[in-house]
């Protein structure tokens, strides 16, 4: 297979001197040894830990540019940003090659691929042994959430990629701060930190493997360059390690974005929300009310895009961080019109994966509609129609959040924002509404372990196919959906002040195959609704499958909707939901006994309500 010339530098780049090289290391002996450990193994030629400063960056940057791994893009409309062209075999998650390995097999659950412990390590270390001749392993100390905060954690990521080590400065907050916490708590504790452990190997499909050690909380990745796959503080720690952690230790870790909702008043509602990737939670998390919104004086606030740890308060309230930094958002789609305030956000210090460019070097990707042309594809190539899209369709942007226009300092605030309401929401282009509420928490429950959506490109495999992904989070929990469900449905107990449970559907659609909800800004007047369930000032309809509003109950000034739209937004159709919780219940079943009895219960009060 013929790999493009930065592709290859991507496979080599790693033999060249690093920045600077460092073995003093760290105060914690356990670190230290683990550390040596991985070098043995591994054989670097030299090992440098990263500090995250911001000569360490551009040393890093500067070797990159030389050996092609990072191209830079236009001084003049992106300054300080690059593309970087990964492997066309190596585009987005492989869920198919990503584990979970636990003691027992029953632990990790149908929901994910498990492999004995000791054989996942055996594989992985034959794979790690001797990987990083001649190349610099590279250590990256970091801290998921803000670094005084109760609510974070801590990872190190050992790695021989300095794109790795660029993008893991951008996403999380890497370097000295973080060292200086893992070693306080490494003191009392010895799970002060995830251990991970990755190779860019040779890029090869066939010797590629994501494992994941919940019990002791490390992560093996191999033969990966992708963010999903290597950048190891994201999905493989924030989500399928944190999930584990967050059962053990009594909260919870998410696949959602965090929103701030000020109204006029001055009053701000956090709300949470989970949807599968690439359906809408950049979009979402930084949406721009519409110009009426604007001038009675509502606001957003961006708090984060992707990734949610809850945990509940002394109050009885849920209490969230976002554990990134940054944004590694999709960039196809992302335009004036979808989200301005994400395109404002990469205008500059960007890293840009997998993206087209023009003919004076600013990246490109289809709906940027910007007046501007592709010169060139994703691939380096010259860029024909013919051959497929400028831009892959899981091409991506690193970037830092506080560049968001909407950035909500309170990202910063170690106690975490108080969440008032939990959307779910997935691609649906049929049978599901716009928005309905869940009648209580264990119905919500049942709603976020049902949701369905059409897959996208965020993952290898076909796309556009119906899938249950349980709270966005099938191919992120760390142990069995079951037990998952489980804790959720633990928190509402005494004193417990939880938030309203809703469900979105920003992509039905009508007879003719269009989209009939205008989605973007206009999403604010369903999340307008929702604040006033909370506050129980807004009206309602009750069906079986919960609360739906009307549309009188919406502000839709200015939205024009056709009555084929008000009937299917805002409509209940009694048979299809006949069908659609028959499904859920065979569902639930496939989980066995574990499957907690409420959900079944709840599932089976639904059915019948349904069947009258």
């Amino acid at each position: 297979m013929s790999r493009s010339p930065a592709v290859n530098a991507l496979s080599s780049e790693a033999s060249k001197p690093a920045p600077s090289t460092s073995v003093a290391g760290s105060r914690l002996a356990a670190l230290n040894a683990w550390v040596a450990e991985v070098a043995g193994l591994t054989t670097p030629a030299a090992v440098h830990w990263c500090d995250g400063s911001d000569e360490e960056n551009a040393a890093l940057v500067a070797q990159m540019q030389a050996d092609g791994t990072l191209l830079p893009l236009n001084p003049a409309t992106h300054p300080g940003s690059w593309l970087h062209r990964s492997d066309p075999d190596d585009v987005a998650r492989v869920e198919h090659l990503t584990f979970v390995c636990t003691s027992r097999e029953e632990d990790a659950g149908p929901n994910n691929h498990w492999l004995a412990p000791a054989e996942a390590h055996a594989r992985m270390d034959a794979l790690f042994k001797g990987c990083m001749t001649g190349r610099t392993m590279y250590v990256i100390p970091y801290c998921m959430g803000p670094i005084d905060s109760p609510l974070s954690r801590c990872g190190v990521e050992i790695t021989d990629s300095p794109y790795v080590v660029a993008n893991m400065r951008l996403m999380t907050r890497m370097g000295a701060p973080a060292l200086a916490r893992i070693e306080r708590e490494g003191v009392e504790r010895a799970d002060a930190f995830v251990k991970g452990l990755h190779s860019i190997g040779e890029l090869d499909p066939a010797r590629r493997f994501i494992m994941h050690f919940p019990e002791e909380l490390a992560i093996k990745s191999y033969g990966s360059g992708y963010g999903g796959n290597a950048l190891l503080g994201k999905k493989c720690h924030a989500l399928r390690i944190a999930s584990y952690q967050a059962r053990h230790e009594g909260w919870l870790a998410e696949h959602m974005l965090i929103v701030g909702i000020e109204n006029p008043s001055g009053e701000t509602h956090y709300v949470a929300a989970a949807f599968p990737s690439a359906c809408g939670k950049t979009n979402l998390a930084m949406l721009i009310p519409p110009e009426g919104y604007q001038r009675e004086g509502w606001k957003v606030w961006t708090v984060g895009d992707d990734i949610c740890w809850m945990r509940p308060g002394a109050d009885g309230r849920l209490y969230a961080i976002n554990p990134e930094a940054g944004y590694f958002g999709v960039a196809p789609g992302t335009s004036a019109k979808s989200n301005p305030n994400a395109l404002a956000t990469i205008n500059a210090n960007a890293i840009f994966t997998n993206v087209g460019l023009t003919a004076d070097n600013q990246p490109w990707w289809e709906g940027l509609d910007n007046g501007e042309r592709p010169a060139t594809d994703w691939r380096g190539n010259p860029y024909d129609p013919d051959k497929g899209p400028a831009a892959h369709p899981n091409a991506r942007f690193t970037v830092s959040a506080k560049q968001c226009p909407s950035w909500s300092p309170m990202a910063e605030d170690p106690q975490g924002v108080p969440i008032s309401a939990i959307v779910f929401g997935g691609r649906r282009a049929s049978l599901v509404p716009l928005v309905f509420e869940a009648r209580d928490w264990t119905h919500g429950v049942l709603v976020g372990a049902a949701m369905g959506s059409e897959t996208t490109a965020a993952a290898t495999g076909a796309v556009g196919v119906m899938r249950r992904d349980p709270m966005a989070m099938k191919p992120f929990c760390g142990y069995n959906f079951a037990d998952y469900f489980s804790h959720w449905l633990s928190f509402d107990g005494a004193g417990a002040a939880l938030p309203k449970v809703f469900h979105v559907n920003w992509f039905r659609k009508g007879d003719d195959g269009r989209f009939l909800w205008p989605g973007f800004g206009d999403n604010l007047r369903v999340l307008e609704w929702m604040i006033g369930r909370v506050k129980g000032d807004a009206g309602a309809v009750e069906t079986p499958i919960g609360h739906l509003p009307t549309p009188a109950d919406l502000n839709l000034d200015g939205v024009a909707l056709t009555d084929e739209a008000r009937g299917k937004l805002f409509g209940f159709e009694r048979s299809g939901w006949q069908a659609e919780f028959a499904s859920i219940g065979e569902y639930l079943d496939g989980y066995g006994p574990r499957m907690p009895q409420a959900l079944k219960d709840e599932q089976s009060r639904i059915a019948a309500l349904l069947a009258d």
